[in-house]
């Protein structure tokens, strides 16, 4: 079970990097965490542009599996 749990934190941190890199190069977001500040936690962003990030998300989780 421990090399399950290590390969399991190892697909999810790459998943990780690679939504948040998505998400930065489109939005200019730093980060996906809540900083309690509208001007920091909501962002203007087309629906094309929200649909390739998704896009991009849903190839790098079917990718790492």
């Amino acid at each position: 079970m421990v090399t399950t749990k290590k390969k399991e934190d190892k697909t999810m941190k790459k998943e990780d990097i690679l939504t948040k890199k998505s998400q930065k190069n489109r939005i200019g977001a730093e980060t996906l965490e809540t900083r309690n500040s509208d001007s920091l936690d909501f962002y203007d962003i087309s629906v094309w542009a929200l649909k390739e990030m998704l896009e991009q998300a849903y190839e790098a989780g079917r990718k790492a599996k």
